[in-house]
């Protein structure tokens, strides 16, 4: 395939008389996009680069990497089949210069074009780097709304503006509304409520329903070669690499949807929060990387999952669960992106000045909850997100890691990993670093919390239930450090008014045995 691959793409590459140079990245790879369905095949040209510096400016792991490019070149060749001319540069052409900029300089030099265009790119520093080379050669880049999402950024920020607080759950009423999804024909919604959080809270027992894997894919020949490739030209990359069965095409993408409707959603409302020794799956989709690579559509995504509760194929807190986290939480988190600006990466609201400890890329840990969830990401590149939030996230916010680095860390060891939704959930929900602009409170808990909804617990040297002493659980020595180290601006914080009234009734030699032993605990796991 690598021959067919190559001949392919030689074949459709423009050697010149390029009226527009339109700029495809590695999570745009969406083939009705209307960007691609203006240009003209004849005149115009699409450009895809893979780069060494995507996968190194933040260390990204190995089935990130694999999984982005195989993507990028089934989709090139989608795009050729379909009679587009594509200048598409291989992470081991000689002439690569390995950076996006350089890159888009070269095409320039080569192809001449006229103007330049984009979908809005997903990452600030992406838009900034593709504005100002072109910028460089004198030229124009036009970029063009990206109509994957049900949200515009000057919608989002319409309706942010005049807000004391962004809140979620009031955006996502909003949208449900404006969309009609889920919603009764006296405007009213399906169910009875807007949010059906109550159902869907329910801690792993002996009643939750037998779990289905989700399908895995066979590498095929291109990705195969992008595999090899990965292994000898970053070697150094995190992550494992023996066991890749991520889709890399639409049609494997949609099979993925269809899998999850029809077996795991009716499960996936009630146990979404619910974590399982061995179990990286457990009933969540696995839509993530797809639709955020876009090759999938979230609009088809949530009329698939509303089509079968109409069928009577799923509770109403199953699907209302999923619909919020793509309708709600998922267009809520972009349009903070976008509307934050580019500064927000910048933003430590508690101080926080830790460093990463080492076993977030190996996975060595005591702590079972965190080997646990760890070992997930370092074999799949995935966790589903209540670890994300509760376990590897809740770690570094108690235990005060920056939250640039922890931010950092999410970005490149996670398949679905994007800046703009990986930013604002890593150092906004995760961190609270922004001060409560995507989160009214810290989500920070003990180890009393991981024993409600796992099994972890179990199966760990540590205690949760206590503190202080040698066997405390680190998560709960850390959850009360926190509290102290951060209690005048936590005061401030109306829904921590109850865990400030313990804090109160603590003794001082009890604060005073807890922050010792959290300064143990950094020193001891390499944070300080």
């Amino acid at each position: 395939m690598t021959s067919d691959f190559t001949s392919a793409l030689s074949t459709a590459a423009p050697k010149g008389g390029v009226r527009t140079l339109h700029i495809v990245a590695g999570d745009q790879l969406d083939v009705d996009a209307p960007a691609l369905e203006g240009l003209d095949r004849n005149q115009d040209a699409v450009l895809m680069m893979e780069v060494e510096d995507e996968s190194t400016h933040v260390p990204s792991h190995r089935q990130r990497t694999v999984l982005f490019l195989s993507a990028m070149r089934h989709f090139a060749l989608d795009l050729v089949q379909r009679g587009y001319r594509v200048r598409y540069v291989r992470m081991d052409d000689p002439h690569n210069t390995q950076a996006f900029d350089t890159e888009i300089a070269r095409a320039i030099d080569i192809l001449a074009p006229e103007s330049l265009s984009v979908t809005q790119p997903g990452e600030w520093r992406v838009q900034e780097l593709m504005e100002s080379v072109v910028k460089d050669h004198g030229l124009n880049l036009k970029i063009r709304d990206d109509d994957h999402f049900y949200c515009r950024p000057e919608e989002f920020a319409n309706w942010a503006k005049d807000r004391k607080s962004l809140v979620m759950e009031y955006f996502y009423r909003g949208m449900r509304k404006r969309h009609n999804v889920l919603m009764d024909r006296n405007g009213k919604p399906e169910g009875g409520e807007w949010n059906h959080d109550k159902s869907n809270r329910q801690p792993p027992s002996a009643s939750m329903p037998g779990l289905r894997n989700p399908p895995r894919f066979k590498p095929d020949r291109i990705t195969e070669e992008v595999i090899a490739m990965v292994r000898r030209r970053l070697p150094d990359l995190p992550g494992r690499l023996d066991d890749f069965g991520w889709p890399v095409t639409r049609k494997d993408a949609q099979a993925v949807l269809d899998h999850f409707i029809e077996y795991r959603l009716p499960d996936f409302g009630p146990w979404q929060d619910a974590m399982v020794t061995g179990e990286p799956w457990m009933f969540h989709s696995l839509l993530s990387p797809l639709l955020n690579l876009k090759l999938l559509n979230p609009r088809e995504v949530i009329a698939h999952a509303v089509a079968e509760y109409k069928k009577g194929g799923v509770r109403i807190s199953s699907v209302e669960g999923f619909v919020r986290q793509i309708l709600g939480w998922r267009e809520f988190i972009r349009g903070v992106y976008r509307y934050e600006g580019a500064d927000y990466v910048d933003r430590n609201e508690f101080g926080q000045t830790g460093k990463l400890p080492e076993f977030y890329w190996t996975g060595d840990t005591g702590m079972n909850c965190l080997r646990e969830s760890l070992r997930h990401v370092i074999d799949h590149g995935y966790g589903h997100h209540i670890q994300r939030l509760m376990v590897t996230g809740n770690f570094a916010l108690i235990s005060g890691i920056h939250p640039r680095v922890i931010s950092d860390w999410y970005l490149g060891m996670y398949v679905d990993a994007v800046d703009w939704v990986t930013l604002p959930n890593t150092l906004g929900m995760v961190m609270h670093a922004d001060g409560g602009v995507v989160g009214t409170k810290p989500y920070a808990a003990g180890g009393n919390y991981i024993n409600r909804m796992s099994d972890y617990c179990s199966g760990c040297r540590y205690n949760p239930k206590n503190r202080t002493g040698d066997d405390a659980c680190p998560f709960s020595t850390f959850y009360w450090d926190f509290m102290l180290r951060n209690e005048e601006t936590l005061r401030g914080n109306h829904r921590m008014g109850v865990v400030m009234k313990n804090v109160d009734r603590m003794a001082e030699v009890e604060k005073k045995s807890i922050r010792k032993g959290a300064n143990k605990l950094r020193r001891s796991f390499g944070i300080e």
